[in-house]
């Protein structure tokens, strides 16, 4: 359903109060503390890695391209990774059989990182909602249940380390029509005001989100072709997202999609689109980005970050 700020506002007044809020996660390997403790306590120091766009498929080389990265994170021993989407490729236009091969591929791939890991949901990540696929909406594993269900996670959540708050965004909003649009739904937005009014105003806060909040790509990239039915470069409700931000500490936004590493600074608060471990979809560098993954250092509540390249060498660059 198509959906406006002006009727979010006034759901939101009267909904907040008996909305259910999702609890936060926690991981095998994640902070004991209780969450009253974290957000007490002073943000400390943090070293994670930020992946994205890995498009794991048997083709192109692309398995061992990702091993190759997932080596490399973990040979840096970061405290935890958060992967940005687009784990697979594709689950959206397959069928069950190729997107259950699929998710195992990445499954087993990813025991090389070895580390604490959280997920966002990419939109290559949702099963059979193109009707090409062939898929039925009635399939058990329809939509974002795959992914839940393969995955173990939810598609947004939070969780806190190191005096940090993260919260995890989903971008992916199916359509009636069966396409894909960048959006958060009206559930998400009343749990995600819910969520930032349990954390302390000074709080530093991370999101991530596949699909970018803020990005500056359309002025630089080729144009795309024809007249776009839904917007799928970025969240088309960002103006929404961002004014619940307001009032927050949010220091910044990792996001994934567009396979370029681009940080735009916009109020306070560095919205990083990071480079794509899969570079162009396996074909070579992606507007000259290379292959690659982004190392995040949290210091006394500030952020910095370096992309880190991993020496995969394509075997079809055209």
């Amino acid at each position: 359903m198509r959906y406006t700020r002006r009727k979010f506002l006034k759901t939101l007044g009267a909904s907040t109060a008996a909305l259910t809020v999702f609890p936060r996660v926690t991981l095998l390997g994640d902070s004991l503390t209780s969450p009253a403790l974290e957000k007490s306590r002073s943000p400390g120091s943090c070293d994670f890695v930020f992946f994205t766009d890995t498009h794991i498929q048997p083709e192109l080389d692309a398995a061992h391209g990702c091993r190759m990265a997932f080596q490399k994170i973990a040979a840096l021993k970061p405290e935890f990774a958060i992967c940005g989407g687009d784990l697979v490729f594709d689950a959206l236009a397959v069928n069950r059989p190729r997107a259950d091969m699929l998710f195992d591929l990445y499954k087993t791939t990813e025991q090389q990182l070895d580390v604490p890991l959280y997920h966002a949901i990419g939109n290559h990540d949702v099963f059979g909602i193109l009707t090409k696929s062939g898929v039925s909406p009635s399939d058990p594993l329809y939509a974002k249940k795959m992914f839940e269900d393969r995955i173990g996670a939810r598609t947004y959540y939070s969780f806190d380390r190191q005096g940090y708050h993260f919260i995890v965004l989903d971008s992916i909003f199916p359509t009636e029509d069966r396409e894909w649009e960048g959006r958060l739904d009206d559930a998400q937005l009343l749990w995600l005001a819910t969520d930032l009014k349990s954390v302390a105003a000074p709080t530093p806060i991370v999101v991530i989100v596949h699909v970018p909040l803020v990005t500056g790509f359309l002025g630089y990239s080729p144009k795309p072709a024809g007249r776009q039915k839904y917007n799928t470069y970025s969240v088309e409700n960002s103006p929404d997202v961002l004014a619940l931000f307001e009032g927050h500490n949010v220091i910044a936004a990792l996001q994934g999609h567009l396979h370029v590493n681009e940080t735009v600074h916009y109020k306070n608060c560095d919205f990083m689109t990071g480079g794509a471990v899969c570079g162009n979809w396996w074909h070579g560098s992606r507007m000259g980005f290379p292959e690659g993954f982004t190392v995040v250092s949290l210091r006394e509540g500030k952020i910095s970050a370096r992309y880190e390249t991993y020496g995969f060498k394509s075997v079809d660059p055209h």
